[in-house]
Formats: C-alpha cells, structure tokens, sequence
C-alpha cells in the first residue's frame, strides 16, 4: 500500500485497503459494556484523519465504547454544517458459518469480504477516503463538515450516538443535515436504469418485555391461573396477527416512483404485488408497509413438575412514522389485561421530506457517475443513529453511494453471512461522495 501521507494518493486506490483494515479490527458488539475493538477502531480512524491535518477528539462513553468526531472547516463558515456520521461497531459473526473468515478483509472476486462489509465499514472506508484525498489536495468543502464515527449503533446507541447527543449536544447542534448508512445503493430496474435507494425514514424500535403473573403450584394440580398459558396465549397473539398496510409518505412516494419506472398502474389495494416486483429488496421493503412485531424469546418456569408464577417473554416491535399511538394501543388489546409490558429498548420513527438543496447534490452526483440513475426516497425497517441525532433537529438522510450488480443480494448480506462488498461499488462511492460534497 502506497503511503497514504503522499499527496498522489487518490480516493479510489486507497479505499480498498482502508475498507480491509477497518474490517479486520474485530468491533463486534455483544450489546453489553465490553468494546475493546471499537476503542481500536476509533483509534486507527483517528490516525487517519491526524496524518492529514485534522485534529479528531476520541470520547470514551465507557471503557473500550469510543467515537471519533472532528470538524474540517467549510468557505462559508456562515453555513450550517453538514454531518457525515458512520459507525464503527458490528454485530458479531461466527468464522464457521463464512466461506472468508469474517474478520480477515479478504479481497476475492472482486469483492472485499467481512463483517461489516456493508454495516458499515464500506462507508467509514469510502468517508475517510474521499475527505483524505481532498484535505491532501488543499480542497475545502463548500461548509464546514462534522465527521462522527460512532460507538454502539448495533445495540441502539447507548454507548455512541445517543451519549454524545446527551453529554456533548454541541458537537452537532449546529449542523442541518445528515448522511450516514442504509441508502444511496442500487436496484436494478432495465439495462440501463438504476434506482438509488434514499433512506429518508424509519421504523420505530419498541423492544419490549411481556410478563403475565399466575398462582405458582404443583404441576400435578388443576390450575386455571397458568402464568405460562397466558403468556404464550398472548405471544402467540401477538406473533400471528397482521396488522393492516398502512402507506406513510415516504413509502407512497417509493411506490409510485416504482409504478413509474415499471410502467404498471399505483394499485393501492394491492402495493404488495408492487413491492414482489423489487427482487432481493422486496423484503426490506415489505416490510415498512406495516407495523410488526415478532416474538424472539421465552422464559418461564425452572422445574417440569412446577407451575411458575410468573413467565416473560421478549418480542421486537417496529412502527411507522407517526403512527406510534395506534401501534402501542393494539399491541396492549392483543396482550389482553393480564399480560403486561415494559420496554427494553425504545427508540422513535424517523421521517424526512425528500426535497431541497441536499437531495438535489444527491441526485445530480448520482447522475453524474451513472446516467441510468434515479434517486428515490424509501422507508428503512430497521433502525440507525439518525434516531438519537434527531432530537437535535438534524434532517437525517441515508446516502452510503454503491452501483451494485442486479444479481447481489445486498439487503440480505446485512447481518447475514459471507457480507461483502464490490470493489467496483466502493469506487463508485467515493466518485459520488466527492461530487456530492462539492455540491452540498
């Protein structure tokens, strides 16, 4: 590898090898308080940004949970900052279940291989490239840009996000925008023409804890108080029953875009049929048509011949945009009045309108590396850090650029097995990176 301190140096060469090494430093977050590797992460980030004349501030929320920000000033102080946020944790990955340890970064077919690939390296990788090469050329950003590689995002961002919005506002309470993961990548509609998937809201995250109280006994006994029988009765509930399509505005506007693109009518009795014609995105995107909630744990009793007198349960809840009244009200119907609830974790729906000067330098940097591009907006299921940077006001847009190819199954690579990444796509990246920054 090049010295990265030589002003030759492009984006697109270094990329590649910035993408394996932040791979390679296992930043696998269990949910817990441990996180050596991100205090390494955070380091290694820091280095990088120190060997061009940025001067990061590593904050350690607790022992090994570190984040990295640092501001590299605009030509027009007067503007509010953009933010460019990623973070550096992952979830944890088991080496026998991957055709590439998941840890080791290796470049085979054409791809870079690891956990993290795509959650979220590639864009830590492409961030850290595209802004080195332009402080090693002397270019200055329209604007000031805030740039924070986070802690924790993987367990809700205790330890990350949300402790820097709560302990240090002032990091970020001047800037107006946001760019960050889970947006920006391709969907291949013909040949020639590429939807890029923006992600200007998402679900809420409601992760909740059942408990139902009984009369404890002897397993020998009649006993119409089963603690365990009304849990599973209302888990049970709770797991089978669909709740109905409901489109918010950001999914309107994604399927209208892709009745467009497809030439078939908006049939709004039947957007599902719509959203089957998506391929390897039909999934995540099925999934922002509703409310859900899955049971994921159970817990009662510790003896077969003893009726507990109480049993718990977990489940992970996702709501819309700005129907989270109505979610949390037929949630406690389905629970039934003996069955009751708390929250594990929290956090609110996301949504942002996709209009303005932002989503204009998106497009027009898009368009600029792919003329069969067309960016839209979309609803993402899960969740990210824009939750926590939010509160602060910050319109929140995910813009992470990948031309991919149609054949790879991107969404299903996040958290899954044998993630990567293309090479080809992490060049893209940084081409549209640098363009959009220009533009925004």
């Amino acid at each position: 590898m090049a010295d990265a301190r030589d002003a030759g140096v492009k984006a697109e060469d270094e990329v590649v090898d910035l993408c394996r090494e932040l791979i390679a430093i296992d930043t696998s977050n269990y949910g817990d308080h441990s996180g050596p590797g991100e205090r390494a992460a955070a380091e290694y980030v820091a280095e990088k940004l120190d060997e061009v004349g940025v001067e990061p501030a590593v904050y350690e929320s607790h022992p090994g949970r570190s984040s990295v920000v640092a501001r590299i000033p605009g030509a027009d102080p007067g503007r509010a900052p953009l933010l460019i946020h990623g973070h550096l944790d992952v979830v944890p990955a088991d080496a026998a279940d991957w055709t590439h340890h998941p840890f080791a970064g290796e470049l085979v077919d054409g791809c870079v291989w690891g956990r993290g690939a795509v959650d979220m390296k590639d864009m830590d990788a492409m961030v850290l490239a595209v802004l080195r090469q332009r402080l090693r050329e002397g270019r200055t950003p329209p604007r000031d840009i805030v740039l924070a590689f986070l802690a924790d995002e993987e367990a809700g961002g205790t330890w990350g996000a949300k402790w820097l919005v709560d302990q240090h506002p002032e990091l970020f309470a001047d800037c107006s925008e946001a760019i960050s993961e889970v947006g920006g990548f391709s969907v291949t509609v013909a040949e020639n023409r590429r939807l890029y998937l923006i992600e200007t809201a998402e679900k809420g995250i409601a992760w909740m804890r059942l408990k139902a109280r009984g009369t404890a006994g002897h397993g020998s006994m009649v006993n119409d108080d089963n603690a365990v029988t009304e849990l599973a009765d209302a888990v049970a509930r709770l797991g089978r029953h669909r709740f109905p399509v409901q489109l918010t505005t950001t999914v309107r506007t994604f399927l209208e875009e892709v009745c467009a693109e497809f030439a078939i009518p908006f049939d709004e009795d039947d957007v599902e049929a719509t959203v089957a014609r998506l391929g390897t995105v039909a999934g995540m995107i099925g999934a922002t048509l509703r409310h859900t909630v899955n049971p994921t744990v159970l817990n009662g009793g510790y003896k077969a011949n003893v009726i507990p007198g109480t049993a718990t349960a977990e489940v992970d809840g996702r709501f819309l945009p700005g129907l989270e009244d109505e979610f949390f009200a037929e949630v406690d119907r389905l629970l039934g009045p003996k069955v009751t609830r708390e929250f594990i974790h929290h956090l609110p729906a996301v949504e942002t309108e996709f209009e303005g000067g932002i989503v204009s330098a998106m497009s027009q940097a898009l368009m600029a590396e792919d003329d069969g591009a067309k960016a839209v907006p979309y609803c993402l299921s899960g969740g990210t850090d824009a939750k926590s940077l939010q509160t602060l006001g910050i319109k929140n847009y995910g813009f992470a650029p990948l031309r991919l190819p149609p054949e790879l199954n991107f969404s299903g690579m996040f958290h899954g097995v044998d993630e990567r990444v293309p090479v080809d796509g992490l060049r893209f990246g940084v081409r549209v990176l640098d363009r959009f920054i220009d533009l925004s």
